[in-house]
């Protein structure tokens, strides 16, 4: 089997262990509440990690977000992944 190219995206997400909601306008407060990597997010790259293990190649994570997001990135290379992409633009 050929070594694989794993591609796993990762998301910034607000604590929801500290999630608070406006009672005026039933929006999010995302002020003073800390991001995280995405719990779920987190798993994808456990079971990415794991194949590339078991099977040999790389693991790519990308992120979109503003520059901020690049603390995602810095966890899971932590994690193992090989190489993080962020894609940041004001189009976006």
């Amino acid at each position: 089997m050929a070594p694989l190219s794993i591609i796993v995206t990762v998301k910034q997400v607000p604590d929801t262990n500290e999630v608070r909601i406006d009672p005026k306008t039933n929006s999010l407060m995302r002020e003073g509440i800390p991001s995280i990597l995405n719990p779920e997010d987190a798993n994808a790259v456990e079971a990415a990690l794991r194949l590339r293990d078991e099977h040999g190649g790389t693991v790519t994570a990308i992120t979109m977000g503003p520059p901020q997001a690049e603390a995602v990135l810095e966890e899971v290379m932590c994690l193992g992944v090989d190489r993080a992409v962020l894609l940041s633009d004001r189009a976006f």
